[in-house]
């Protein structure tokens, strides 16, 4: 198998999910512009910050070529946290942000006017709701809670890109988004436990079929 890909654009610390790839072990490649960054194997495309400057960051770098064509090669791609906010057409954080477009649909942050004691970001452990089966997710039982921090979500335009949901302050979001090689998390699997790393475990064997 390929080395494991992983997208480095300034946007957070990549060593625990570099060490869960290892873990099982892949060999994994950190690369720091799609120049570098091999064309064969999955990609993983994690990430904290704010939309602006990983946009900024991800386009000077040349990720969102790279990822678009990634994901047309068929290649296996998971997006984490603002990596998966990023995939969509449009970001209302920083102003609004056009975002990179491989999924269809906009971030939106959360607004709970009518409980403001509710803290935002939400930071902690949520259960994730299955509402489709996927290859990335065998094995984990829907309601295991994952490791959360964020404080905008994600709203596909089409619901058959959900996969996943989970419910925060009354609102129930999309937690999980895929379509064909491409699946996405707005939780961080590398900080979630053993279900995080059967989700790594999965992803790194899935065959896109």
């Amino acid at each position: 198998m390929s080395a494991i890909t992983i997208l480095d654009y300034g946007a957070g610390n990549l060593t625990s999910v570099r060490l869960a790839c290892e873990r099982f072990g892949y060999e994994t490649m950190v690369a720091t512009n799609a120049g570098e960054a091999p064309l064969e194997g999955p990609v993983i495309f994690p990430g904290d910050g704010s939309a602006k400057s990983c946009l900024e960051a991800v386009r000077a770098r040349g990720y969102d070529r790279y990822l678009r064509n990634a994901i047309e090669a068929g290649r296996p791609v998971l997006g984490i946290c603002i990596g998966m906010q990023l995939l969509f057409d449009w970001s209302d954080e920083d102003g609004g942000q056009t975002a990179l477009g491989l999924l269809p649909g906009r971030v939106q942050r959360f607004d709970f006017p009518g409980n403001p004691a509710l803290k935002i970001p939400e930071m902690g452990w949520n259960a994730v709701t299955f509402t489709q089966p996927h290859p990335v997710f065998d094995g984990v039982e829907s309601g295991t809670p994952f490791y959360f921090v964020h404080s905008y979500y994600c709203e596909p335009a089409d619901a058959t890109l959900t996969f996943g949901t989970t419910e925060y302050g009354g609102k129930h979001f999309c937690s999980v988004a895929a379509k064909g090689s491409l699946v996405a998390t707005q939780f961080h699997p590398e900080r979630s436990g053993e279900a995080g790393l059967r989700l790594f475990h999965n992803f790194l064997t899935w065959d896109c079929n």
